[in-house]
């Protein structure tokens, strides 16, 4: 699924409002002109404009991208549905995503100040840098989910050699496959018979 970058915003000190530029470039460390940038796991914020105007309506407010302290606005994903250790990508950049949501600071909040309540905490997400890079208003990102690759692996002389049919491989294989199903995320599984020894 592929959508836009509607604006970059960055701030030079945390907890001040951010302001909408044109480009940015992203190293290891997340945004090189952001406060927010560092060693950590909530290097660049990401926030849909679709859930900033939902919120603006139910308050009867204007918000201006960057309000809510998001590094990127966003048109067209909803970030619900993505899972921790998803990515957001292009040919310049890759990003994980590693939080969804936050701690509500409160008083400290600017837009909490405003109207009492703030979108970031529920609908925001926060992601690490994996390639860094170039990116501009009007880029596109794709996301894509997360596969956990699996190797089953069954010990056995016999079943190795086609004596006899390996049962506990198939049945592992099985349940991880349930389990991934109940928890809405993809595996790829191989399954590897080698002797004992």
């Amino acid at each position: 699924m592929k959508f836009t970058i509607k604006s970059i915003n960055v701030s030079e000190r945390k907890g001040e409002l951010k302001i909408p530029v044109s480009n940015i470039e992203i190293d290891d460390l997340g945004i090189t002109t952001d406060a927010h940038r560092g060693k950590w796991h909530r290097q660049i914020s990401f926030l849909a404009q679709e859930d900033i105007d939902m919120f603006a309506g139910k308050f009867n407010e204007t918000f201006k991208p960057g309000d809510f302290a998001e590094n990127i606005t966003t048109q067209g994903i909803n970030f619900r549905k993505t899972k921790v250790l998803d990515v957001l990508e292009n040919d310049n950049v890759k990003l994980m995503i590693t939080q969804k949501g936050k701690k509500c600071h409160g008083g400290g909040c600017a837009v909490f100040e405003q109207v009492g309540h703030c979108v970031m905490p529920k609908e925001g997400i926060f992601t690490q840098v994996l390639k860094t890079g170039k990116m501009s208003v009007g880029d596109e990102l794709e996301y894509k989910q997360k596969v956990f690759k699996i190797a089953v692996i069954t010990l056995s002389d016999r079943a190795s050699a086609g004596i006899y049919e390996d049962i506990s491989g198939p049945a592992i294989t099985k349940l991880t496959n349930e389990y991934f199903e109940k928890i809405e995320r993809l595996c790829n599984i191989e399954n590897i018979i080698i002797p004992d020894n």
